[in-house]
């Protein structure tokens, strides 16, 4: 079999059925499916592209999310302590209205504030001038151009003038040199610096909202917004660090360094939800990360891991500080870094204007260096950053330079960039708390912050309580697993292992080989344990054919270069096409070689490749993680769920059923420009649900929705992931085509659920019927929902709650279907539930078979003999996207960006026939 798609020039009609579709695909008569792609398209916005998608795809199929079916009976009951405090709301008056208001904020000449964080300070300093023309009203302000109050205003339309007496702009010359310096007193100020200035607010009357939309539950409630708004207003008045719905406090209490220049701070989320319970308060212990507050010159050590600022690479600073504000010793004056100068201190020059006789400055202009000027003007002696270049705190055609050396990073600066395994591993390590621990900072934060106090909640009339609320939860039974020689296997505490046991399906290894890129290890010593783990679990490998060292010479080229030579040398060496090629890696993951040469294995050559870089110290149960993948790539089952093997799926084994896992990965590197990727995998070998394959492309930046499930070329013909993945699932499925779908949908929020239902759904749908049918299948849709701050605790033990704790009861939504699944066993920490939103459920299953079916699917991650957090569609498809956005190296792409500096969308390289249907990802 191969495969093919129909051919495009004689296909112009849909095909008739999966049948014929099928056939065609196995014969060689058509272009292979890469040959046929289109062209990378031209960048489009995300608005643009959700445009077309509703415009242009939407199916007449019209979806709404369902409401809760019942709730769960079966497992173990067990009471519970939830992180959401009960919030009572006494209105005193039933009819109680937030008046929203728009806020325009300009200076005296109507130019527009650009500088949001002057936004707050003005509004604040507006209250003391005019409380008493505003009625005395509290205002619950967003920092931006909305803001509320309990109650009307006075009028419905005010313009004020408002006087800020304080600093908000950049010194002048006479504090730093400039490229136009001149020699004053300290006291004398330009027209930028010190003086006051006069803003012009209007504040306009928009909307009301009734408070009583909190008591009727509803959940997309104006009301509930602007109590978030009262939150955020509470900390940004404390000077604190808002991360959405999260503040950070400036306290080198809550300041931890995990490396290379980089702090973690520990903060608060708070928000209100809506429950089955009526109103609460979550709140939640979070961490963000920061650049280390301090000496410019000590964080650019730090950063990039030298030990003297001589090592320093300035390109590489030059762009790590950008933007970054400093605070310049000898001033107290607060600046935003633009770059560096192009010289260093002791050579930099610029122009100053010396004082006459007559004490002005109209004397003569006469160029000085920065290291001159401070030591003859400002009496500063620098010691060590006289060869060192000078901060550009100025503006492109207007340079300001600061001394290294006088320069400090202000607190609580985000670092936004992607944590080194060493960052994330210390991370980990020193902000992990255990459950208990948990359970009194939050007890002790709501009761210390004293919402009750703040006179926006006082009027209207909500308290807050100060205990944690208790739920009961159920610990569902664990799946039994089936392995090797018909062996069962019964996971205990959410773990398992092969000690004694061998593979279900092990594969069988003839041909291959070892290659190393310059990694200290004995590759003749790990084919040798892995051959001899390998025989113990079943699995057949005969011994390597060849190993591979990389040339010492080419250990500084660069990744491409280093990868095609060790492709040159397998050629000459090897006399067929391996099986598989063990590639050891110099570094533990984020190591440069790694994209290229997954990119090569599995988009040209077609081979299955295995990457390790092994510990100090080769144990069995790292050798039998490293086969556990290798099987699952070749082809392989290293277990089933029992109930799987025998075949006896509830509402599965009767009708041809396909699951899908979806997922889009954004970038994670502080850029907007940098195209997302999304991935679907979708089951194959039906009726087992522990078989997958994907397909992986690439969309606008930050657009979340799938815009290449259903893709329609010129010519008729489909180019979409969704195509792919239903013949091969008909292909092998003993030519079965799947009649109902389940859907996990990652990382969407609840105001994406409709789209979900609308775009992508609708998309499944038209790529199903493009192939023949006209029927439209059943779907069961579930978004799983990792990034929340809901947690679960046990109310009578201090250890993690048991893998398989479910809450269906009220802590969740007050109409629709949800429910808090923990599968997985926290070992480190607190545990965190998935929160699993049912938007669709045609196939009707009940509550308790849902959530078993889910429970189920934490255990057939074929990599992992531990129960996963999250279901085995939604992990394949976050791996896979992960995998293959590293085929690219996005800094290279920058360079082709255009003149508003986005990045066309390349077209991700299409998987090599050979490993197509592989769990490549695992």
């Amino acid at each position: 079999m191969t495969d093919k798609v129909p051919d495009i020039e004689e296909a112009a009609e849909p095909p008739a059925s999966f049948a014929d579709v099928a056939k065609g695909i196995m014969t060689d008569k058509v272009p292979e499916i890469e040959e046929a792609a289109e062209p990378p398209a031209s960048r489009q916005s995300s608005a643009d592209v959700l445009h077309n998608l509703e415009t242009e795809q939407m199916a007449p199929t019209k979806y709404s999310i369902i409401s809760r079916n019942g709730i769960g009976t079966t497992g173990k009951r067990i009471p519970l302590l939830v992180n959401l405090f009960k919030v009572d709301v006494n209105a005193p008056n039933p009819d109680t209205m937030f008046f929203q208001y728009s806020v325009t904020i300009t200076f005296e000449d109507k130019r527009a504030v650009e500088s949001k964080g002057i936004w707050r300070k003005v509004i604040h300093r507006l209250y003391q001038m005019y409380s008493s023309e505003l009625g005395g009203k509290r205002f619950a302000y967003d920092g931006g151009r909305a803001l509320y109050t309990v109650g009307p205003l006075p009028l419905n339309k005010y313009e004020f003038k408002v006087l800020l007496e304080e600093s908000f702009t950049k010194c002048s010359s006479a504090e730093s040199p400039g490229v136009n310096g001149s020699l004053c007193e300290k006291t004398k100020r330009s027209k930028h610096s010190f003086q006051s200035k006069t803003f012009i607010v209007e504040i306009s009357f928009v909307a009301k909202i009734p408070l009583q939309s909190i008591a009727l539950k509803e959940v997309e409630s104006d009301a509930l917004r602007v109590l978030d708004i009262v939150m955020r207003q509470r900390a940004a008045n404390c000077g604190c660090l808002l991360v959405r719905q999260s503040f950070f406090h400036d306290d080198s209490r809550n300041f931890t360094d995990i490396g290379a220049g980089v702090t973690a701070v520990s903060g608060f989320h708070s928000s209100f939800r809506p429950t089955q319970r009526g109103l609460s308060f979550n709140m939640d212990v979070s961490t963000t990360m920061i650049i280390k507050p301090g000496p410019v010159v000590d964080f650019l050590l730090a950063n990039q891991q030298v030990r003297e600022p001589r090592y320093i690479d300035w390109a590489k600073a030059k762009k790590m500080l950008k933007n970054l504000r400093v605070q310049a010793t000898h001033s107290n004056q607060k600046f935003k870094i633009y770059g560096f100068s192009e010289k260093p201190c002791i050579q930099q020059l610029f122009s100053m204007k010396v004082k006459n006789d007559n004490g002005n400055n109209e004397g003569q202009t006469v160029d000085i260096t920065v290291y001159e000027y401070f030591a003859k003007h400002r009496g500063i002696e620098l010691t060590s950053s006289a060869y060192l270049p000078c901060l550009d705190v100025g503006k492109p055609n207007r340079p300001i330079y600061l001394p290294l050396e006088l320069c400090a990073l202000v607190s609580l600066q985000r670092y936004t960039k992607v944590l080194s395994p060493m960052q994330r591993a210390s991370l980990v390590e020193k902000s992990r708390q255990k459950p208990q621990d948990r359970i009194k900072i939050l007890k002790n934060a709501v009761g210390n912050y004293c919402y009750d106090d703040d006179p926006v909640l006082a009027a209207c009339g909500i308290s807050i309580e100060k205990q944690l609320t208790l739920v009961e939860g159920r610990v569902l039974e664990t799946p039994k697993l089936k392995v090797g020689k018909n062996d069962d296997c019964f996971p205990n505490s959410g773990r398992w292992d092969f000690n004694k046991k061998t593979l279900l399906q092990p594969s069988h290894i003839d041909f291959w080989a070892v290659v190393n890129f310059s990694a200290r290890c004995d590759t003749s010593y790990i084919s040798r344990e892995l051959i001899r783990c390998g025989m113990s679990k079943g699995i057949n490998i005969e011994r390597p054919y060849t190993l591979i060292e990389e040339e010492p010479q080419l250990r500084k080229s660069n990744p491409v270069t280093r990868v095609e030579r060790m492709f040159d040398l397998l050629a000459s060496k090897l006399t067929r096409e391996p099986n598989l090629i063990l590639c050891v890696l110099p570094e533990r993951k984020n190591c440069d070689i790694y994209g290229p040469w997954k990119k090569k294995c599995l988009s040209e050559i077609g081979v299955v490749t295995q990457c390790i870089s092994p510990p100090l110290k080769i144990t069995d149960q790292y050798l039998t993680n490293v086969l556990l993948k290798i099987n699952s790539k070749l082809g392989g089952i290293n277990s089933l769920l029992a109930i799987e093997h025998s075949g006896h799926l509830p509402l599965i084994k009767d009708t041809p059923t396909m699951i899908l896992g979806m997922d889009v990965s954004h970038s994670s590197l502080g850029r907007s420009d940098i195209p997302s990727i999304a991935a679907v995998v979708g089951s194959r070998h039906w009726p087992l649900i522990s078989r997958y394959r994907a397909t992986v492309r690439m969309q606008a930046s930050k657009l979340e929705m799938i815009d290449a499930l259903f893709k329609p070329l010129e010519n008729g013909s489909d180019d979409g992931i969704i195509r792919e993945l239903l013949l091969d699932f008909y292909q092998s499925s003993n030519g079965r085509k799947p009649t109902q779908f389940i859907v996990f949908r990652d990382g969407v929020s609840e105001s994406q659920f409709k789209q979900v239902l609308d775009i992508e759904i609708n998309q499944i749908i038209k790529a199903y019927q493009h192939l023949g049918e006209t029927n439209v299948p059943k779907f069961t849709v579930i978004v799983a929902q990792k990034n929340h701050h809901v947690k679960l605790f046990l109310a009578n033990g201090p250890e993690n709650v048991s893998p398989g704790t479910v809450v269906d009861t009220t802590i969740t939504h007050p109409r629709n279907y949800d429910f808090y699944m923990c599968a997985h066993a926290g070992m480190i920490g607190t545990s965190k539930p998935v929160h699993y939103h049912v938007l669709l459920d045609e196939i009707g299953f009940s509550a308790d078979g849902l959530q078993d079916l889910i429970y189920s699917l934490s255990y057939v991650n074929q990599r992992s003999t531990i129960a996963t957090s999250v279901v085995a569609p939604v992990s394949y498809a976050h791996h896979a996207a992960a995998q293959m956005g590293q085929f690219f190296n996005f800094d290279d792409l920058s360079e082709t960006s255009d003149s508003e500096g986005n990045i066309p969308i390349p077209e991700l390289p299409r998987l090599h026939k050979n490993v197509r249907s592989s769990m490549f990802f695992c």
